[in-house]
């Protein structure tokens, strides 16, 4: 039963992750791309967010395994014969308890380390390419506007990195429009920052108040463009960027890095302990509810609906505890209130299997001889 819940638990795992990282690949490719960015950002991207998209879809997918699993069971009377040997529902309950330990596991190596890790990464990435001049300004055949009247086109860009018909209409100062047109021009690193220094072109100045119009030829002239490119130097840590040691170790210095109270932090660090038995939860509802029902030809659709529901309330138990949790740091064993709920539900439903006065086995038997 265990190598079956594992597999299953693989094929929903793949499937849901598919499904979640598509949906986000697509926002992240409409948001890179549209920026500029290459295909190796976004691929770079769209992989530093998987980890978190796993620990989404995790608990969903140990919950389908264990309802697939034990519907199929019961659907071939497998679970029937074994209870008719007097195997009882604690007993049977034992390898979807491991299964869910396992699940655990994986959601605890997850929560606690790939997801803060690649969290902080993608954060860093963000600020890395907020200040990339390839990807704000070197389109060709595109009219791009960096800054508030700024207007920047290339024609062409050679393989050699040559910019071929540039055109640049600075209106940002109110007292005049400068319109740079060059043959060439070239983009460099300086140390005070980028420039662009362009070859062969004119320079024409016009001037409102006056209405005049005045025009400079140049055989090279350089753009300081550091001004075009704003780099977001701020980071914005937050406590999910922050490891799991650092948060239990220094949990007030991590506050104070973090800008935000103490409660929050509380909040995050015992979220993933709460996140990681969820996985262990999950496995539990769906098995105990779908053994609450006996062998039918009609399956067990009723206890499946019951076990989402129970699923339901587990999730309404965990949004209710949000914010006294986040409010007040002393409430952080509130944290794992859903998780007792979870415990809670399907030991009920696991009692309510075994109990004594269940169906009489003379009805079970009349619906396997029609």
């Amino acid at each position: 039963m265990l190598s079956q819940l594992m597999v299953l638990f693989g094929f929903f795992a793949l499937v849901l992750v598919a499904v979640y990282w598509v949906n986000r690949a697509v926002v992240l490719f409409d948001r890179l791309i549209a920026d500029g960015h290459s295909a190796g950002v976004f691929l770079e991207f769209t992989a530093l967010s998987l980890p978190g998209v796993i620990a989404l879809v995790l608990p969903m997918a140990s919950f389908a395994a264990a309802v697939y699993v034990t519907n199929r069971l019961m659907g071939d009377s497998e679970l029937t014969v074994v209870q008719a040997t007097g195997y009882s529902p604690w007993r049977l309950v034992r390898p979807v308890a491991l299964f869910g330990v396992i699940v655990a596991l994986m959601m605890s190596a997850l929560t606690h380390f790939l997801v803060p890790a690649s969290v902080a990464q993608l954060k860093q990435r963000e600020v890395d390419i907020s200040g990339s001049v390839s990807a704000r300004l070197l389109r060709e055949g595109t009219f791009l506007h960096p800054g508030p009247g700024v207007t920047f086109f290339i024609r062409e860009i050679t393989p050699e990195g040559e910019l071929r018909d540039v055109y640049l209409s600075d209106r940002r100062q109110a007292d005049r429009e400068v319109t740079y047109t060059a043959e060439r021009a070239y983009v460099v690193q300086a140390e005070e920052g980028p420039r662009l220094v362009m070859v062969s072109g004119l320079a024409q100045t016009l001037r409102p108040e006056t209405r005049t119009l005045s025009t400079t030829l140049f055989q090279d002239f350089t753009y300081d463009i550091s001004t075009l490119i704003v780099q977001n130097q701020n980071l914005n840590l937050r406590p999910r960027h922050l490891s799991t040691w650092a948060l239990l170790t220094q949990p007030g210095a991590m506050a104070a890095l973090t800008d935000v109270p103490l409660a929050r932090i509380n909040e995050e660090l015992h979220g993933r302990f709460q996140q990681a038995l969820l996985g262990l939860v999950s496995a539990l509802i769906g098995f105990s509810t779908l053994l609450t029902g006996s062998f039918s030809r009609f399956g067990v659709g009723r206890q499946i609906v019951v076990a989402i529901f129970l699923l339901v309330v587990v999730k309404l138990v965990e949004s209710a505890v949000t914010d006294p949790t986040r409010n007040n740091a002393a409430l952080w064993p509130l944290i794992y209130l859903p998780s007792v709920v979870g415990f809670a539900l399907a030991m009920g439903m696991l009692h309510l299997a075994a109990r004594p006065f269940r169906q009489p086995r003379k009805t079970a038997a009349l619906e396997v001889s029609a």
